[in-house]
């Protein structure tokens, strides 16, 4: 299972697995939750990766899309946030994303991102780095204050022009006019059905192309810049969190125990274990917006 994952890494595809992973990269055990032994490997780490995933965006409010958020109507979001499904109903994936878009642009950054940005700036000054690789699709983290991050799954606040290719920062609520009021979740709201020369269009100069969200849809190519940077940041960590991540959409489930394998401390931070709990040297088990405060707040060995 490891070898076809590291497989999935290389390829850089978005997928979703509920395989749950048997064979342990590290000692056979469960995982320590002493928070003062890993409070030793922090005070040595020189350079920091931060994992993180939705769990930490629901600190903020924001739905994770799992277990009764599972569904947007009668759908779930793989089934919306693909490319086939953009081909055939522009109109409802656009739906869809203008909720999603509509939720997270008025939440502001959760105790969990606040404590990641202090600990990126804190840390910056003692010449040590902190990275955080996020799978969430929000700005949460950038407007906690974090300078280094890896968006692995693109954003919501970004548009992506199908013709001309344009990415462009996208604030505005609503996207378009016609999408006033739409996106409502309810299993018996019907579709708005918008007439696609109504969606969102590019404004660059003679286009006027269909825009897209700009988020990696299941079954497509993670951006090979940020897949490159994430690679060279797993190979020189000497620490790294997993944070609020269900550990099942791939590349990134494997990101963690590639890491563990190199016989770098990993700690999880989740509500639950996950699948690649077994793999992980320490796992910290709570809301990680109480978990993670203590695990980064300085050392007593640190000079402040």
């Amino acid at each position: 299972m490891l070898l076809k994952s590291r497989a999935v890494f290389s390829l850089g595809l978005r997928m979703c697995s509920t395989h749950v992973t048997t064979g342990p990269v590290i000692e056979p055990g469960s995982p320590s939750s002493d928070m003062s032994e890993f409070r030793k490997a922090f005070a040595k780490a020189k350079n920091i990766a931060i994992i993180t995933g939705a769990g930490v965006s629901a600190e903020s409010g924001v739905p994770t899309f799992r277990g009764e958020h599972e569904k947007w109507r009668k759908w779930h979001s793989q089934d919306l946030a693909s490319p086939e499904a953009f081909s055939r109903n522009p109109s409802r994936v656009w739906e869809f994303y203008h909720y999603r878009r509509e939720l997270v642009l008025d939440k502001k950054p959760s105790a969990v991102h606040l404590a990641i940005a202090e600990c990126e700036a804190r840390l910056k000054k003692q010449g040590r780095s902190v990275v955080v690789i996020t799978q969430c699709q929000d700005d949460l983290h950038r407007q906690a204050g974090s300078k280094h991050v890896l968006k692995i799954h693109g954003s919501l606040l970004e548009t992506r022009c199908m013709s001309c290719g344009q990415v462009t920062v996208n604030k505005q609520s609503p996207i378009c006019a016609a999408l006033k009021s739409k996106g409502a979740p309810g299993a018996n709201v019907p579709d708005a059905e918008i007439p696609v020369d109504k969606l969102p269009r590019c404004e660059e100069r003679d286009c006027h192309g269909l825009l897209r969200p700009n988020v990696v849809f299941f079954g497509e190519t993670l951006d090979s810049h940020i897949l490159t940077n994430v690679e060279k940041e797993m190979e020189i960590c000497d620490l790294c969190l997993v944070v609020g991540t269900s550990s099942i959409v791939y590349p990134a489930a494997m990101f963690g125990p590639r890491v563990a394998a190199r016989g770098v401390p990993v700690a999880e931070f989740n509500m639950n274990t996950t699948p690649k709990t077994e793999y992980f040297m320490y796992h910290f088990q709570g809301p990680c917006g109480t978990t993670l405060p203590l695990a980064l707040a300085p050392h007593e060995s640190e000079e402040l």
